[in-house]
């Protein structure tokens, strides 16, 4: 319950900001608000969420919203999102913008011992877009094995837990492989194409078992 109050509070702070700065008029009560509102509200750890939810569904922490094109990322040391920034610049992608909602499952680490890049795993989430700091229960349906710069840098591919939230009708690879089998192949052409100055390669797709089983390896000890 905590963790909902915290998020929404995260939401809340930054429309009201937004909704004082822009009107130039009611600031001090705005801003007197959100100083009670926040004053029982620590910043929420995003990286040591659990992995699963109580239903046995994956947590997946969203930092950047489908269709947008801003390099969001969490920082757990100041527990924030950050736009990511490359030679004092915020960094935007100069491609196609995010296919889906991308971020990361929490309590996670792509391990450097099988080759990982030492980040938490990531997550690519087919659905409507949602905003940053959202908190989704997925599953995972499959897992793009993509190796960046001489590192693992598996991505998992999931699908909202809740059906009313689903814009496709595939909840296994099979399905996708079937029905939507383009889809798979925008998304790993997009990953290979988004950075052209990464070096990048695809060895291929797991299904929703290697997906998890994933997972499962990445878990923090």
């Amino acid at each position: 319950m905590a963790l909902i109050y915290c998020t929404i509070m995260h939401w809340f702070r930054k429309a009201s900001t937004d909704f004082a700065m822009s009107e130039h008029k009611c600031t001090v009560p705005f801003i007197f608000l959100l100083v009670i509102l926040s004053s029982g509200c620590a910043a929420t750890d995003y990286y040591h969420i659990p992995a699963q939810d109580a239903k046995g569904a994956y947590n997946a922490v969203i930092e950047i919203p489908a269709g947008t094109s801003k390099k969001l990322e969490y920082d757990p040391i100041e527990k924030e999102f950050q736009i990511d920034r490359i030679n004092g610049e915020d960094r935007t992608i100069d491609f196609l913008p995010y296919p889906a909602n991308y971020g990361f499952i929490p309590s996670t680490l792509s391990q450097s011992e099988y080759g990982g890049d030492g980040d938490a795993l990531d997550v690519l989430v087919i659905s409507e877009a949602e905003p940053t700091g959202t908190i989704m229960s997925v599953l995972p349906v499959c897992v793009l094995k993509l190796i960046d710069d001489g590192e693992l840098d598996y991505k998992i591919l999931a699908v909202p837990a809740e059906k009313s939230k689903r814009i496709i009708r595939a909840t296994t690879y099979a399905e996708f492989k079937s029905n939507y089998n383009e889809l798979l192949e925008i998304v790993a052409l997009w990953f290979l194409s988004y950075n052209p100055e990464d070096s990048s390669s695809i060895q291929g797709w797991g299904n929703e078992s290697e997906a998890i089983e994933e997972i499962s390896r990445s878990l923090k000890k």
